[in-house]
């Protein structure tokens, strides 16, 4: 039997975005022998090959089909205006596209911007989001330093990726309005055949089972055997929570997967319940 063609995954070659790649397909139990300065590495024990690209490459390597998926930013994707599917949100390197202006620009809303000079490494997005609001403005593109634009007399805005808004802050800057929010996926190349997709579906089931783990967490309890159904009606579960009898007369100790920020809203519910000996568990992977 013939060996399978690897599929070939386009990844950013340095940053946070490559470095959450590298960490999710780890966590998907996928060994890649790579160094930083290689440009491709293939996987130990799983049908791919990593190639490490330039982030603005990346698009046209999957249109054109030499690369058959990536891991990018979705707003790379709209910049970019390639043919490519996205086939899985990650939920990681999140970030959006906004306006800001200087912070004694008197600013009432997007408007405002009619007439005005806009800066910005990301002149598709921001011509998209300015026909959608009837504005006319000067679009100057320019590559790296956007938020100095204004202090040098360049614009009178910048549009700009903006995560914490630190950045904006240090230079005297203010959000206003979000263009676009963008996260990590996987788009796929138009050109793949067959054999890689089906190599895709086997990763995609792999990584649903990271991801649906995330932010989830395996909550145990003891809890008064007469309590048993108050406290399960207070339980969300993948089906129902599962209750089973202690040595101890009277008692039950009841199982459930519930999402980590829902455990503190029942908390106190719990409590008065009679639930005690309360744990929390990680979950590595969840298959549903």
């Amino acid at each position: 039997m013939s060996t399978p063609s690897p599929l070939r995954i386009a990844v950013q070659k340095k940053g946070r975005l490559l470095d959450e790649s590298i960490q999710l397909l780890k966590e998907c139990g996928i060994k890649i022998d790579n160094g930083r300065d290689q440009l491709k590495a293939a996987a130990r024990n799983f049908p791919i090959e990593v190639l490490y690209l330039r982030n603005s490459d990346i698009p046209q390597y999957i249109q054109d089909g030499v690369a058959d998926i990536g891991i990018i930013g979705e707003n790379t994707i709209i910049e970019k205006k390639k043919e490519v599917e996205v086939v899985k949100k990650l939920g990681f390197s999140k970030c959006r596209l906004s306006l800001a202006t200087p912070k004694d620009m008197p600013y009432n809303g997007v408007k405002d911007l009619d007439g005005k000079r806009i800066a910005t490494s990301y002149p598709v997005s921001l011509q998209l989001f300015l026909d959608r609001n009837n504005i006319k403005a000067d679009i100057h593109e320019i590559s790296g330093s956007v938020e100095i634009a204004p202090n040098i007399g360049l614009a009178d805005a910048i549009c700009d990726l903006v995560s914490t808004g630190s950045t904006l802050f240090k230079n005297g800057l203010e959000e206003q309005d979000i263009v676009l929010k963008s996260e990590a996926v996987i788009a796929a190349s138009p050109k793949m055949d067959d054999e890689r997709r089906a190599i895709l579906d086997r990763l995609l089931f792999r990584v649903n089972a990271v991801l649906e783990a995330r932010n989830k967490k395996y909550l145990l309890m003891n809890v008064p055997t007469n309590k048993v159904k108050a406290v399960t009606a207070l339980l969300p579960g993948m089906r129902s929570p599962t209750v089973l009898p202690l040595a101890e007369d009277g008692w039950s100790s009841v199982h459930t997967v519930i999402e980590e920020g829902r455990f503190w809203e029942i908390i106190d519910e719990l409590r008065a319940n009679g639930a005690e000996g309360i744990l929390i568990v990680p979950i590595d992977k969840m298959i549903l």
